[in-house]
């Protein structure tokens, strides 16, 4: 019931607590951005792979050399 009476709203809990000593103002602002800058790498996705239709190699055709049946296999496709 007293958990209604105050809402409904979940109780967030500390992200960082200090355990010993008393950082000032400053060693927390550093803290916290190392924290925040480690958050925001893990967050990050590896990009997907690229797609094998984009590859420019499959446009190149490979040379052809002389020898027999070379002039045939110039106009086949590959």
């Amino acid at each position: 019931m007293a958990d209604q009476e105050q809402g409904d709203a979940p109780v967030a809990r500390p992200v960082l607590r200090v355990v010993k000593g008393l950082p000032d103002e400053e060693e927390l602002a550093a803290l916290v951005t190392v924290v925040a800058a480690l958050g925001r790498r893990a967050d990050t996705e590896p990009a997907p792979p690229r797609s094998l239709w984009r590859d420019r190699h499959r446009n190149i055709r490979p040379a052809i050399g002389p020898g027999p049946g070379a002039w045939r296999a110039s106009g086949l496709p590959r």
